[in-house]
């Protein structure tokens, strides 16, 4: 990355300028180091790796398939050395460590509880060990002068038949470390539809949800979760490309839902990292990220899952400032929007936006500004 494009950040200015994250699995983020003690605490012998580093690499590799259904395979790993209070704890503290760590100043991270059962901890004790960690990884954040806001949302499994049972979980811990509700898993053959009990029941509670929605599967699903489920964002809504079409002269032409997509502002909680991992785009220059953008659909940049793709948020931006030549002004602009659509109160979200997001970026913008002077005032100095 150079400084000839007016605002283009540094690595280290996309690290320090502060990043909101909607789309961040909790069993997809953990430290490699963390699962082998982990595993080692519970008796748990079938990692395929007991160094860390080696850990992390082959949790890369083995996502690195091409495939949403060998992708989602690698969690039985980082599942099974979560289920206990003391492994959740750990790995939620850790997460929003590590998020601070990276610049993130509001994330919400979703888990399943239902996935975590396998020890004899209740669906309620699951959520409170995850809410705890959370608090103290943001109490960690901020001795190491940090800032960061972590909410949940927690997510039933499309294959499975709890959808109803979590969203009312959901809905009992709103307010108290809880933000929404979230469907995830194998797309194909296992329809939102297949859980309108549970997103029915939200809505008559005023609740926040998001559906995974347009990742491996098509235009459908992505119809589904809008005009049957009522969903307020879209996890991935990476195919929504394929109702978009572009002619050889570069005018562009939106299909119905892409423009219902586009007009109603439904923000689309894209991954370009596991986006080009299970198969969805080929490269990050052919990103339909890139189109999204220039079309002000209400893109969000995000990480999903931080182990299994090696990436953070500051790496996924790295990725888009060299593939589409965006700036702190770009960074800024799907900050906001990521924040626009979080599931907190309008009165916060402002707040986050005005008295943290704006100002971080405008001292980086002023850094980037006072770069450039002072390299103009040198080639002065020095031809005169």
């Amino acid at each position: 990355m150079t400084s000839e494009t007016p605002n283009t950040p540094t690595a280290d200015q996309i690290r320090r300028a502060p990043k909101v994250l909607l789309h961040d699995h909790l069993d997809g983020g953990l430290r490699p180091g963390t699962i082998i003690d982990l595993a080692r605490e519970a008796g748990y012998e079938s990692l395929p790796e007991t160094d860390a580093d080696k850990l992390g690499i082959w949790f890369r590799e083995a996502a690195d398939s091409g495939s949403l259904e060998r992708y989602l395979e690698t969690f039985a790993h980082t599942c099974a050395v979560m289920q206990t209070r003391d492994a959740l704890f750990r790995v939620a503290a850790e997460c929003a460590e590590d998020l601070a760590e990276d610049g993130v100043v509001y994330a919400e991270v979703r888990y399943a509880p239902e996935q975590h059962l396998e020890k004899g901890l209740t669906l309620e004790e699951v959520v409170e060990a995850v809410t705890d960690g959370f608090r103290e990884g943001e109490r960690r954040a901020k001795a190491n002068g940090h800032r960061i806001r972590v909410g949940a949302l927690l997510t039933a499994m499309r294959h499975a038949a709890r959808a109803l049972e979590i969203a009312e979980l959901a809905n009992r811990y709103r307010g108290n470390g809880v933000v929404g509700f979230d469907i995830a898993g194998a797309e194909a053959g296992f329809p939102p539809t297949r859980h309108l009990d549970a997103f029915e029941y939200l809505k008559r509670e005023n609740n926040h949800f998001t559906i995974h929605a347009g990742e491996a599967f098509g235009l459908p699903s992505i119809w589904q979760a809008l005009q049957w489920c009522g969903a307020d964002r879209l996890g991935h809504g990476v195919r929504i490309i394929d109702d978009i079409e572009v002619a050889a002269d570069g005018s562009v032409k939106l299909g119905r839902l892409a423009a219902y997509v586009r007009d109603k502002r439904i923000p689309l909680e894209m991954c370009p990292t596991s986006n080009l991992q299970t198969g969805a785009a080929d490269s990050y220059a052919a990103h339909p990220i890139g189109l999204l953008r220039k079309l002000h659909f209400r893109t969000t940049v995000n990480t999903d899952n931080r182990l299994m793709s090696g990436t953070s948020m500051s790496r996924e931006f790295e990725h888009l400032v060299e593939a589409f030549g965006y700036t702190l002004d770009d960074m800024q602009w799907f900050t906001v929007n990521a924040m626009k659509s979080a599931f907190i109160p309008f009165d916060e979200r402002l707040a986050m936006i005005n008295d943290v997001i704006k100002p971080g970026y405008a001292e980086l913008k002023s850094e980037w500004l006072f770069r450039q002077t002072a390299t103009t005032s040198g080639s002065s100095s020095t031809r005169g």
